[in-house]
């Protein structure tokens, strides 16, 4: 997956340094599928108080901490102080060795692996025309509130998911032969059917020859735009300080080979409380042909879906109070009238026509984290609209993986929130502290 344009190289390429891992001990807890979670991004309300339910030491009381308001401090100083004490309590051990961890998942049973790849310590640099691109813009909140969970904990509670184009470098092949002749360290079965297996690569020849490897490559950021900002944050703060250089330098990361395991991209719904979908479709008129659904359609996500599926090109569906719309074939002068300053290649992006068309210039909202709810499954972005005061759920179709690379090789990024990778990585597994390097 070459990023950049023909011409542009990075100055350097990536690296990804072991790390000594912190780990669960299987003995002191319930399950390793009890303790650990999906990505903090993606997890709702109720599966949130699932989790916590699942075991007391499940990681979502870190990633996503809740506080007391009746108690001092916050939420993230009650997450440092959780962190410290599972690893005084031998919840969480320290791996004897800096390593490398080769990370799969697959179909239970093992007999389709889905993804695979390496999780590091990834070298920080600027964004940009370096080595790491982003494809998707962030949003000052969250990156800040992940920022402060960092510099909270002291740690790199999560990683972030990146792609490259191994070629079947070196890398690649030291990834499938560990998988295919080593024990994993652990084997965990989640409740989605899938597989998940890690080893440790503690070599230092092994490390060197990932090293090399990866110098001459790049990578894009599939899943964790907020955290690298957040990452970068950090770095920054502690450059500034006293600190220095340091292990802020670097970000826990899962670093995949697109050509042996290519990604898939869902779509992320919006939901924008108190804007009836009667009143959105209407106003949706001026710049849309909209056309009316039945009725046993407005809940029916998977058949709104495939209606969207069918429609093709930029299309959108509007559903809430009993009622669904289907968006078509937007006005192109009006679109490019609401996206003065972009290039034709983004004002093509459905995901851009839904920001800067339909809820910006029709029906007035900015797409922010304060005026619009996302949604990865449209099934609860449906059920968000129909609870009060009522709403209007936005479902979109996928970007391609073409769209997300010809945006970033051009230097522009999607929309916020438009593209949804997967399998996203089990949080969980392997956690990184700053105390061991």
């Amino acid at each position: 997956m070459q990023i950049l344009p023909s011409g542009q190289q990075p100055a350097s390429g990536l690296a990804l340094a072991p790390f000594r891992g912190l780990r669960y001990a299987q003995n002191r807890v319930s399950g390793l599928a009890e303790v650990t979670s999906p990505p903090y991004d993606v997890i709702a309300q109720d599966a949130a108080a699932q989790l916590r339910a699942a075991d007391p030491h499940n990681v979502v009381r870190l990633i996503l901490p809740r506080h007391d308001a009746g108690n001092p401090g916050d939420a993230y100083t009650d997450a440092s102080q959780l962190f410290r004490d599972w690893q005084d309590q031998g919840i969480l051990l320290p791996d004897p060795r800096p390593a490398l961890y080769v990370y799969e998942q697959a179909v239970r049973g093992g007999e389709e692996v889905i993804q695979r790849g390496l999780i590091g310590a990834l070298r920080l640099v600027p964004l940009g025309a370096g080595p790491v691109l982003p494809h998707e813009d962030v949003i000052p909140g969250p990156v800040a509130g992940r920022r402060q969970l960092m510099e909270a904990t002291g740690a790199n509670l999560e990683p972030i998911f990146l792609l490259y184009d191994g070629a079947d470098g070196a890398a690649s092949r030291l990834v499938a032969h560990v998988a295919g002749s080593r024990p994993p360290l652990v084997t965990v079965d989640t409740d989605d059917g899938i597989e998940h297996r890690l080893w440790a690569l503690d070599d230092p020849a092994e490390h060197g020859v990932v090293a090399a490897d990866l110098a001459s490559r790049q990578a894009l950021i599939a899943d964790g735009h907020h955290r690298y900002a957040a990452y970068l944050q950090l770095q920054a703060r502690k450059r500034s300080g006293r600190e220095g250089p340091g292990p802020w330098d670097a970000g826990l990361a899962l670093l995949v080979d697109s050509q042996a395991f290519p990604p898939h991209i869902g779509a992320i719904h919006r939901v924008i409380c108190g804007l009836s979908a009667p009143d959105a479709a209407e106003r949706a008129k001026a710049a849309f042909t909209v056309r009316p659904l039945p009725a046993r359609l407005a809940d029916d996500a998977s058949g709104l879906l495939d209606l969207l599926r069918e429609a093709g090109g930029v299309a959108f569906v509007v559903a809430g109070s009993g009622e669904a719309h289907l968006l078509t074939d937007p006005d192109p002068v009006q679109a490019e009238a609401a996206m003065p300053e972009r290039s034709a290649r983004w004002r093509a992006l459905p995901a851009s026509v839904m920001q800067e068309l339909l809820l910006g210039r029709l029906w007035g909202i900015r797409d922010d984290e304060n005026s619009v709810q996302v949604y990865h499954d449209a099934r609860r972005a449906l059920r968000a609209a129909g609870r009060p005061p009522g709403g209007t759920a936005v479902l979109c179709q996928p970007l391609t993986t073409a769209d997300v690379r010809a945006v970033a090789a051009h230097g522009e990024r999607v929309p916020r929130k438009s593209t949804s990778f997967a399998p996203k990585p089990r949080t969980g597994l392997v956690l990184r502290s700053f105390a061991y390097g």
